[in-house]
């Protein structure tokens, strides 16, 4: 082949290579709940706690476009669409998103932010109930569709709403699994691991703790036990206080959605862009270098329209070249404008104050610290009251002495 072919040959191979066009997710299906096969007695309904997610800030790759303020919004964000999934099943109790996993329930959630950018949502779930022992340790990935952020679209779905159900999906298949005995199990080691986080000494000898970890009941306390009934009471208040904080999640969630949806509508529209711009970025380069290597050969052969062949060649390389350098830097662009939204979604979604029954709380974004301000509260109410309750025994002899002295 002369050398004016194969520079011809290599331009058409540039030629077709920068011709090239990605394809995105055309239609995404939503698979419906799954709700019990029987329904189960009140008593057996296990509560769940759906802790915050992990915003996954130190994980992430470096090619990736991650905004900590936007994760850190989504890690509130998406645990309150799981739970809203759970609770339309009908499969289970009270269904709470809790500031962190320290909190006893019967079922706890934790989940993990491995990628989301408006385009592909992927989350690392992690579910254990009161016993520790494990249901799921997945990882889950959606793809939103290009209709999915359609006005009409999104007013019945979350874009990633598929990835919810099935999770909730997964999480039911594994309870009813599980024999109505294990059920009530759970729910008593719930009850015991609460009492003896606030009580060590007194329900210290009730449960036991296997090797690999898992909890399991030794005995149980008297009916009646008058300790018991004190813990009722508190756990009662601690519940009224995590009720209390969903309506707060439920306010954040609601003035973070219309911002929260336009920022992933525009992400996955510069996610897209930007895949493009990059392929056709790569793509030029390429062929700019293929074209400028076919010219360089062709312009040292022999006759004249040789090298004028090769001339023509180097000059279209170096356009592409240049073309490609100015994709990339089009790309860049459309990074920053990212940056911009993060920054103003920022903005629109910093947590207010919530109005407790005696005092008002202001949670400024560390919500994991208000919650342990809370449970040392409680710990003082629940000594407090322990306290007015060994009180009465002394109360009764002192009067009783009384009543005998002549």
């Amino acid at each position: 082949m002369t050398p004016v072919l194969r520079g011809v040959g290599l331009l058409v191979l540039a030629a077709t290579l920068a011709g090239c066009v990605s394809q995105t997710v055309k239609s995404t299906s939503v698979p419906p709940l799954q709700t019990p096969a029987e329904p189960l007695p009140e008593t057996l309904l296990l509560d769940v706690g759906i802790a915050i997610f992990d915003p996954g800030l130190d994980t992430y790759e470096e090619d990736e476009q991650v905004y900590p303020e936007v994760r850190k919004a989504e890690a509130r964000y998406m645990p309150r669409l799981l739970s809203e999934a759970m609770q339309n099943s009908g499969a289970w109790g009270a269904v709470r998103v809790v500031p962190g996993a320290a909190q006893i329930t019967d079922l706890r959630v934790e989940g993990k932010i491995l990628k989301s950018d408006g385009e592909e949502l992927q989350l690392h779930i992690v579910a254990r109930d009161s016993r520790n022992r494990e249901w799921l340790d997945k990882v889950y990935t959606a793809n939103a569709s290009r209709y999915a952020y359609d006005s009409v679209t999104r007013v019945q779905y979350d874009p990633f709403q598929a990835i919810y159900h099935t999770i909730a999906n997964d999480l039911l298949q594994h309870q009813q699994a599980l024999k109505l005995a294990e059920l009530e199990h759970i729910r008593v080691v719930t009850e015991l691991r609460f009492a003896r986080r606030f009580s060590p000494e007194a329900f210290d000898g009730y449960l036991e703790e296997t090797d690999k970890g898992y909890y399991k009941v030794l005995r149980l306390p008297a009916h009646g036990d008058p300790m018991l009934e004190r813990i009722h009471s508190i756990r009662e208040r601690d519940n009224m206080f995590v009720d209390t904080m969903q309506a707060y999640y439920g306010s954040f969630s609601g003035q973070m959605q219309a911002p929260y949806q336009e920022w992933r509508k525009l992400s996955y529209e510069e996610a897209i862009a930007m895949q493009e711009l990059k392929a056709e970025s790569t793509r030029r380069l390429i062929a700019g270098a293929i074209s400028v290597a076919a010219g360089i050969a062709a312009a040292g052969g022999g006759d004249g329209s040789t090298r004028a062949a090769g001339n023509v060649a180097i000059i279209g390389g170096g356009y592409l070249l240049k073309s490609g350098l100015e994709k990339r830097n089009e790309a860049q662009i459309h990074v920053e404008a990212l940056e911009e939204l993060g920054m103003s979604l920022e903005a629109e979604i910093t947590p207010q104050v919530i109005e407790l029954e005696d005092r008002t709380i202001m949670l400024s974004g560390n919500v994991e610290d208000q919650y342990a301000q809370w449970r040392e509260i409680l710990a003082d109410i629940y000594r407090a009251e322990m306290g007015a309750l060994e009180a009465l025994p002394d109360a009764a002899n002192s009067q009783a002495a009384r009543s005998d002295t002549p």
